[in-house]
């Protein structure tokens, strides 16, 4: 496919997918919401774009209670389709995470308490999962321990950068001002660390809804949930869980820049468009008639229609 605009083809396409919240026996959620359905179709949109990404980041609740079956289908939904995919798997701790099974199940690592936090390379992009949780409660917290060893890792630039994905994002949330209860402590000391390293964006969830921010001068990208969304205009509600608006986000990266597209589930009716065959007439175009063709608003290309 030949370059149409000014920007050379990015690097890296990541797919940030979060909140599965998956319960065992595919059981649905609060009895209504079919979160394996979810997050099948979330795949099959993805793997019949054009993203084709390198890694699928999935940024913590994977599971509803922590149970170990839950683990076990979210593996046997979500790997088959990344190795068809070619893409990386990374896992990140929420706080409806249990980090024993989440480790044994996940990683075939044994039982354990303690903060899962792991580093991937991909293709010379670095992804830090960092394990916001706190065992026991759902707001976030990051001991000592986890801040020295963060900032040891990135002592080290990464050739394409850093890539920091945790489930508490730390940002204000004023549209659902009650998601301040269980939002990241402490949020200050994080920054000490991360703020003028390689961290080129920081990835979370938790908010079940698609927001951005900054923060330490970093952009902050969270991505909806899969299973549920909460309904940022409900009125006389403190929270509102629907079964609408669910969304996945792809992050391209670039030399000096990252996109962060949001990529609504479910099915759609198509009100205008071209056909993929197109491609062929532009690609035999020169530059200015391509310009012309596309661009100009008494074109063929952009002739009104019924």
């Amino acid at each position: 496919m030949i370059q149409l605009g000014q920007h050379p083809a990015p690097s890296h396409a990541i797919a940030h997918f979060s909140d599965t919240h998956l319960l065992a026996g595919g059981a649905p959620l609060y009895g209504k919401v079919d979160t394996i359905h979810h997050l099948g179709l979330a795949l099959e949109q993805l793997e019949h774009s054009t993203a084709k990404p390198q890694a699928i980041v999935f940024t913590g609740d994977l599971a509803d209670l922590g149970e170990p079956d839950a683990y076990e289908r979210l593996k046997a939904v979500v790997e088959p389709a990344a190795q068809r995919m070619g893409a990386q798997l990374i896992w990140v701790m929420g706080n409806h995470d249990e980090r024993a099974p989440y480790a044994r199940i996940l990683f075939d690592a044994e039982g354990t308490d303690a903060p899962q936090d792991r580093v991937y390379d991909v293709d010379g992009l670095r992804i830090i999962s960092f394990d916001t949780t706190v065992p026991g409660y759902h707001h976030g917290d990051i001991t000592d321990e986890q801040l020295e060893w963060l900032a040891g890792v990135l002592a080290q630039p990464a050739e394409h950068g850093t890539l920091l994905a945790v489930h508490h994002p730390p940002i204000p949330t004023p549209m659902l001002e009650a998601m301040g209860i269980l939002e990241l402590q402490r949020q200050h000391r994080l920054a000490d660390v991360i703020r003028g390293t390689d961290v080129r964006a920081i990835l979370g969830g938790h908010l079940h809804y698609s927001t951005h921010s900054t923060f330490a001068g970093i952009p902050v990208s969270v991505a909806s949930a899969t299973c549920y969304s909460l309904d940022l205009t409900a009125r006389d509600r403190l929270l509102s869980g629907v079964d609408f608006g669910q969304a996945v986000n792809l992050v391209h990266v670039y030399p000096e820049q990252l996109v962060h597209s949001i990529v609504p589930l479910g099915a759609t009716a198509e009100v205008s468009g071209t056909p993929a065959s197109a491609w062929d007439q532009i690609e035999a175009m020169q530059p200015d008639e391509r310009l012309e063709m596309l661009s100009s608003k008494t074109s063929p290309f952009n002739a009104p229609r019924s």
